[in-house]
């Protein structure tokens, strides 16, 4: 099977909406352990916090009275409620060295570019002033304190921003004290001391989570929904009736500071929402009495699901079979159904008073306070959203999707200048941003960038040119490899079931006459014919096969099974180290099998250890290693992490893998520096010493474990690699450490076009407290390019900035299963391709014989 090149999901910005005067909306929750921080954060107001939660008053009213019910059941009680954590997004995490003076390159053609980003302007002594609230006698319940101080909106301003305890506004009181007298409706007198704490810094935290909470303030004139953590139009749906979807358009926005200003990110997205619910697919399961439970399992379990009641997306962790809609929890002092529950709180009336109930635990919670909260749901009112793995190989449904999901530059453009066009013309918005003394620029920001000159791609014979397009694939026409076995390959076998000798023939007669004119001799193989295409036959014939020890086994299947698939790959990585090439018959009768064939000959070159091209690289004694971790689809607790290390690319042109398994839970792989450690003696047995040059680039991390990853992932690698080098009698190598992020948000238009290969941008739109660029390597032909985030966390290599961003874009030339660039370095790839594999279908570490094949291709 030619596999396919792995592609980046986007994950939308963890973006959290303060609650309204509308209360607490979230559903049952009925489990809530002992011992657990349940309200830590609001109980800190007696003991004077001075942690922002982002549960802020926006100037509204309110009508709460001190112990009174607001709008959700009291936690301490059990009652159904939940609150998603606050994460790390808006940490700021200075990692740019001290020492480094500019991080803006000059090597490539200079272009103006424009992106997707806007402008906020603000007047020249505006800031945000910080100030902490209290109340006497002190009013345990936050939203009681909002609702008494908003009667000062007049002394305040329109413009501000409280949370129960913290207060953030443009304005400066005379006095550093300001006491101010309340009244609740019970006719209790307050008084209210705001005491002044300062100005709030663009380098502090909650500097971005005030500007983000002003721009949702803004957004909400839009009318737009909240789901989950992003706002969409559902008035601007797209139904596809046909497969039961909805199409929701949205915007993923974000505002921070970056290098001179202000700037606001705005990415067009789409909802999945589903038509059909949790409901539907129990009655579906229940059609097979017998193991309808097992099915209804394995169906929903991590599946995200929308809940209309409130707008909030859950992934369900657990059916629980023995509860249903009849059951009870308690609620304020009482035994309350969910039944009663929905009804008296939304008017929703439950159909199915038998259905199992569905649970979704918030690990992220559970984690951070040892707490295991479950939040209970009711099939019925669950909305499946996003794309099962069956709709996705479902083409006829992908091409209606892309239709609209799929924007070309010139219709993202479009879609940018109006939703700047609607925030600036809705009374509502422009009120929220005049009263923060803010104003959005109407164009789009621009930003000089560069583009590399295209690379020379290194064959046997010859050096040709990439391309300014990076895509060499007609090359092979009349190019041979780089590397090939000498005596090619001539002991292999091929299984394929007897109905399908023809193709196995035409595959073959095109397989030699592609693998020959690329250099590799290719001699008839083995060929084993079954009499049916169960998995256990082929797995039978496998074990005949290692009778002859095969250098690779090819395996003609009649379609994409999963469980054929993995077990041919487990029964030749796990038990038998041979590597294996799996081929549909679909492909074997494709028109275009010679393409088709010139691609398999490449892979199986690849996997038997050679490489098919190179590029010039200007470093020697480098070796560049790629890191990234994949979870295991059998138990999500359980997760593979994937190191692929070159070794001397300018000696032999070869490179070394291996795989361990790690918690998927962990941010830090405790896993890695033994990783680099095998490489390292690896590198050693080939050259008789170490590396001189180490460039690691890691994948795999969220914006939030970027601190952990740079205090201790970083620091713990470099200690090491010099206990390493010491012990070796040899001087600790140059190093780089480079995370990697395909998961980002910015946009770059080239003259209403997308930007070719090598386009490099390393200012304004970049962050001041970091080392990073931006890297578009890749060629799309639909839709609008995604450029790639490059952060350098650590490096005395004494190199450049350019450099770095030039060999960077070097090493997205080596992909070997695509004849152009990749989106991030080929080193990376390869390790999400091994770690995918391995969790989606090995679940077990390969045999070590197979640590320096491509077999994973």
């Amino acid at each position: 099977m030619a596999d396919e090149q792995g592609r980046g999901r986007r994950r939308p910005l963890d973006e959290e909406e303060p609650s309204t005067s509308r209360g607490n909306r979230d559903g049952p929750q009925s489990k809530i352990f002992k011992g657990s921080s349940l309200d830590g954060s609001r109980q800190d107001s007696r003991a004077g916090s001075s942690r922002a939660d982002p549960r802020v008053d926006r100037g509204g009213t309110h009508d709460r009275e001190e112990g009174g019910h607001d709008g959700a059941p009291r936690r301490e009680e059990g009652c159904p409620t939940e609150r998603r954590p606050r994460g790390d997004r808006f940490d700021i995490v200075n990692t740019r060295p001290i020492e480094l003076v500019s991080k803006k390159g000059t090597d490539g053609k200079p272009v103006m570019l424009q992106t997707n980003f806007f402008r906020l302007n603000t007047k020249p002594e505006w800031r945000i002033v910080h100030y902490h609230v209290q109340f006497e006698p002190t009013i345990e319940n936050p939203r009681v304190r909002m609702g008494i101080l908003s009667n000062h909106a007049n002394i305040l301003g329109s413009g501000y921003l409280f949370d129960g305890l913290q207060l953030f506004t443009t304005r400066k009181f005379e006095q550093d004290l300001t006491v101010l007298s309340g009244k609740s409706k019970l006719d209790i007198d307050y008084k209210i001391s705001i005491k002044f704490v300062g100005y709030i810094s663009t380098a502090e935290p909650r500097f971005l989570q005030v500007l983000n909470l002003i721009l949702r303030r803004s957004m909400k004139g839009l009318k737009l929904e909240l789901v989950g953590r992003n706002l969409f139009d559902p008035r601007a749906k797209v139904e596809i009736r046909e497969f039961r979807m909805e199409l929701w358009p949205g915007y993923e926005t974000s505002i921070r500071q970056h290098e001179k200003d202000i700037l606001l990110s705005t990415e067009i997205t789409h909802k999945v929402m589903r038509t059909e619910t949790v409901y539907d697919i129990l009655r579906r399961c229940s059609q097979n009495p017998a193991r309808h439970q097992d099915e209804f399992r394995v169906n929903v379990l991590d599946l995200i699901v929308l809940t209309d009641y409130n707008n909030k997306t859950y992934r369900i962790n657990d059916v629980d079979f023995g509860q249903t809609p009849k059951s009870t929890f308690s609620c304020k002092g009482r035994d309350v159904s969910f039944v009663e529950y929905y009804l008296t709180k939304y008017n929703i009336r439950i159909r199915d008073h038998n259905q199992p109930l569905l649970i979704s635990k918030n690990r992220d919670s559970a984690q951070k306070t040892n707490a295991s909260e479950l939040v209970v749901l009711i099939p019925e009112l669950c909305r499946v959203t996003g794309l099962t793995d069956d709709m996705r190989s479902n083409f006829q449904l992908m091409r209606s999707m892309h239709g609209y999901t799929r924007m070309n530059p010139k219709q993202r453009i479009d879609r940018l200048r109006t939703f700047n066009h609607r925030l600036q013309s809705t009374p509502e918005s422009v009120k929220v941003l005049r009263d923060w003394h803010m104003d959005l620029d109407k164009n789009l920001t621009e930003v000089r960038g560069r583009i590399i000159e295209p690379q020379k791609i290194v064959f046997q014979h010859a050096k040709v040119p990439a391309g300014e397009s990076a895509d060499w694939t007609r090359s092979f026409r009349d190019q041979k490899m780089l590397t090939t076995p000498t005596g090619g390959l001539d002991r292999w076998a091929v299984i394929a079931p007897e109905r399908n000798s023809r193709e196995l023939r035409n595959l073959l007669e095109n397989l030699f006459r592609a693998a020959g004119g690329m250099g590799l001799q290719i001699r008839s193989p083995q060929e084993i014919k079954i009499y049916d295409d169960r998995t256990a036959t082929y797995v039978r014939a496998m074990d005949d096969c290692a009778r002859m020890d095969p250098k690779l086994i090819l395996c003609l299947v009649p379609n994409n099974n999963v469980e054929r698939y993995s077990s041919i790959k487990k029964r030749g990585y796990v038990d038998r180290a041979v590597p294996t090439q799996v081929v549909t018959t679909k492909t074997a009768n494709n028109r275009t099998l010679m393409s088709i064939a010139t691609k398999i000959a490449i892979q199986l070159n690849c996997k038997l250890g050679y490489t098919p091209w190179m590029i010039e690289l200007p470093l020697s004694g480098l070796m560049t290693i790629g890191f990234d971790i994949a979870k295991s689809t059998r138990d999500r607790k359980r997760a593979y992490g994937a190191l692929v290390a070159s070794m001397d690319l300018q000696q032999n042109s070869t490179y070394f893998s291996t795989v361990s398994e790690c918690s998927a839970f962990d941010v830090l792989s405790n896993t890695l520096w033994p990783m680099i450690g095998k490489a390292l003696r690896q590198y050693h047995r080939e050259h008789k010493k170490l590396p001189a040059r180490i460039l690691l680039y890691r994948d795999g991390v969220s914006s939030g474990s970027l601190k952990q990853l740079f205090e201790y992932e970083v620091k713990d690698i470099v200690e090491k690699l010099d206990a390493e080098y010491k012990r070796a009698n040899s001087t600790p190598p140059q190093l780089s450490y480079i995370v990697v992020t395909k998961s980002m948000n910015a946009r770059f238009f080239l003259n209403g076009q997308n930007p070719p290969p090598g386009t490099i941008v390393d200012d304004v739109i970049t962050l001041p407290e970091r080392y990073d660029f931006y890297l578009v390597s890749q060629q799309v032909r639909q839709g609008t390019v995604s450029p790639t985030s490059y952060n350098v966390l650590y490096s005395n290599m004494g190199i450049s900035p350019e450099k770095i961003q030039k060999l960077t874009y070097k090493m997205c030339h080596l992909y070997y299963n695509w004849s152009g660039t990749t989106r991030v370095p080929a080193v990376c790839q390869y390790a999400k391709k091994l770690a995918t594999l391995v969790g989606t279908n090995l679940h077990s570490i390969p045999q070590n014989a197979l640590e320096k094949k491509f077999y994973y291709l």
